[in-house]
C-alpha cells in the first residue's frame, strides 16, 4: 500500500532528501519520518540518476521526486519545488528519533532564528565513532558564535532565509552545508535539542583516520583560506 506522509493542505515543513543509489538507507530514513509525532510535512527526494530502486522506494512512500545532482544543486532543486514555510535538509543515510521534528521545529520557530542544526550521533555502538561525533559536536558548539557549522544531514532553515542568501552555493564542492550556515548566520543560528543519527558508511569504506584528516584539513582550509571550490582530495 502506498504510504502518504503529507497532507493535501499546504505543509508547514518541507523535508528535502538528496539521493543517489540509496535503496539500502532511504527506507530507514523514510520509516523514521513516517513515525514522527509531527505530521504536517511533505517529503521531496532530489535524486541524482539512481540506477537502483531509490525512486521506486520514494514513490512508495508518497515522496515528491525531482532531479538531483551534486549536494548543493540537489538541495536547491528540492527547495525550489517545496511548499513549506520551513525547510529541513536531510541526508538519505540518516535516522530520526520519533519526536525529532516536533521538538526541534517548535524550538526553531520559537527562537525566530534563520538556521538551526542538531547534534549528530553515529548509527553504531562502536566507541570510536561515538567519541568522534562527540568531538565533532563540541567543535560545532565552540564555533557556533563565530563560524556556525551545520552538517548536511540536518539543517533547519526558513524558506525566507533560503531565498535571501540564494540557497546553497553550487560552486562549493566540499562543506557546502557549513558554507550555507556561515552565510545564514546573520539571520540567527541555533543548536536544537534533539539529535539525529547518521550512518558510518564513509568511515567503514575509507577508514576513520583518512576521513578525519579530510574533515579537519578541509575545515581549516575553508576557515583560514577560502571555501573549497576546487578538489583538495578525493571526496565522493
Amino acid at each position: 500500500n502506498k504510504v502518504i506522509l503529507f497532507y493535501d493542505m499546504k505543509p508547514e515543513l518541507s523535508c528535502i532528501i538528496i539521493t543517489k543509489n540509496e535503496e539500502k538507507y532511504l527506507p530507514i530514513l523514510l520509516k523514521s519520518l513516517k513515525k514522527q509525532t509531527y505530521k504536517n510535512f511533505e517529503i521531496i527526494v532530489a535524486d541524482f540518476n539512481s540506477k537502483d530502486k531509490t525512486r521506486i522506494i520514494a514513490k512508495k512512500y508518497g515522496c515528491k521526486i525531482v532531479s538531483g545532482g551534486k549536494a548543493s544543486k540537489a538541495r536547491n532543486n528540492g527547495a525550489r519545488v517545496s511548499k513549506g514555510k520551513y525547510l529541513l535538509f536531510l541526508d538519505a543515510d540518516s535516522r530520526l528519533p520519533e519526536n525529532f521534528i516536533e521538538t526541534n521545529l517548535n524550538e526553531f520557530i520559537k527562537s525566530g532564528k534563520g538556521i538551526g542544526t542538531v547534534e549528530v550521533r553515529p548509527d553504531s555502538n562502536k566507541l570510536v565513532y561515538i567519541i568522534f561525533y562527540k568531538i565533532y559536536d563540541l567543535w560545532v558548539r565552540l564555533l557556533s558564535k563565530i563560524i556556525p557549522h551545520s552538517a548536511g544531514c540536518s539543517i533547519f532553515t526558513t524558506k525566507k532565509v533560503f531565498k535571501k542568501i540564494k540557497g546553497f552555493d553550487e560552486s562549493v564542492i566540499f562543506a557546502e552545508d557549513h558554507d550555507y550556515a556561515k552565510r545564514a548566520k546573520k539571520y540567527g543560528f541555533i543548536i536544537l535539542p534533539i539529535h539525529i543519527y547518521t550512518s558510518i558508511r564513509r568511515f567503514e569504506k575509507e577508514g576513520l583516520l583518512k576521513v578525519a584528516f579530510k574533515i579537519v584539513y578541509g575545515g581549516f582550509f575553508r576557515i583560514f583560506i577560502k571555501e573549497v571550490d576546487k578538489p583538495l582530495f578525493k571526496y565522493d
